[in-house]
């Protein structure tokens, strides 16, 4: 599908125009990247259409997943009516899914369709690790099941970053992912954290951990990486908007 050249720039977009890509059910990506909006660049949200996952488990999990990775052409179809410059995916499971390779070739297909650039989670949690240094051991807390947090760890060793320990959430439903508390949050990081990792990483967009990420590295004393600052840092930075914004965490405001 070919955009239409503008022949002004957008009245408040006048830097880039990002579409955004996200679960109907998701209610956190999209007031988290509004959060982190910079002057000049706007936000256009288009929702990938799914039910309500009801009683998840490991094996629908994958499935439910899945079914929202086959309805996201729909949404990226739906906002490239906007004339947007750039894409960005706010759901992160299936952009780990089949490790490096799986996650090129799923990014690829999305970017061959819209005819223009994607960002996606899980590259941007491996840009985020260059950016801090010395990143080779995590551990990851996500809302997901096993099988899931699985294919986090084959993709992050094909980077040469080793999982040390993991925590699934096993969140119930779709919707119930953003209902986890910041005290339920901040308690899994301390069981998580020790002095044999070197970051602490956070997967899974509906889960709303972005302050709680920031707040974390202050007492912490190490990189704890949500991935909804991970993938709009990213954002910014492949398209050379190099602002600085307070208030979540070393990446936005250092790098």
């Amino acid at each position: 599908m070919s955009l239409k050249p503008r022949p002004n720039p957008d009245a408040l977009g006048h830097r880039k125009l990002f579409g955004v890509l996200g679960p109907s059910t998701n209610t956190v990506v999209q007031p988290d990247f509004d959060d982190m909006r910079v002057y000049g660049v706007t936000n256009h949200y288009s929702r990938i259409v799914v039910e309500d996952a009801q009683a998840i488990s490991d094996e629908t999990f994958m499935a439910g997943t899945l079914e929202i990775s086959n309805n996201t052409l729909d949404a990226v179809r739906g906002v490239l009516t906007c004339n947007p410059d750039y894409l960005v995916m706010g759901m992160s499971a299936v952009t780990f899914y089949g490790g490096a390779r799986g996650a090129e070739q799923w990014r690829e297909n999305i970017e061959a369709e819209a005819g223009l650039q994607l960002c996606t989670g899980s590259q941007s949690l491996i840009e985020a690790f260059n950016a801090y240094g010395g990143v080779k051991k995590i551990a990851v807390i996500s809302p997901y099941y096993p099988s899931a947090n699985r294919q986090v760890a084959n993709f992050m060793s094909d980077y040469g970053i080793e999982t040390v320990r993991d925590i699934c959430l096993r969140c119930p439903s779709w919707t119930s992912i953003a209902q986890v508390s910041t005290e339920i949050l901040r308690e899994k990081l301390k069981e998580l954290d020790g002095d044999d990792v070197d970051a602490l990483v956070q997967v899974g967009t509906n889960l709303s951990m972005t302050r709680l990420a920031a707040a974390a590295e202050t007492y912490l004393g190490k990189p704890v990486i949500a991935i909804n600052t991970a993938t709009y840092w990213n954002a910014l930075r492949q398209n050379e908007i190099d602002d600085r914004v307070v208030g979540f965490g070393r990446l936005l405001e250092e790098f």
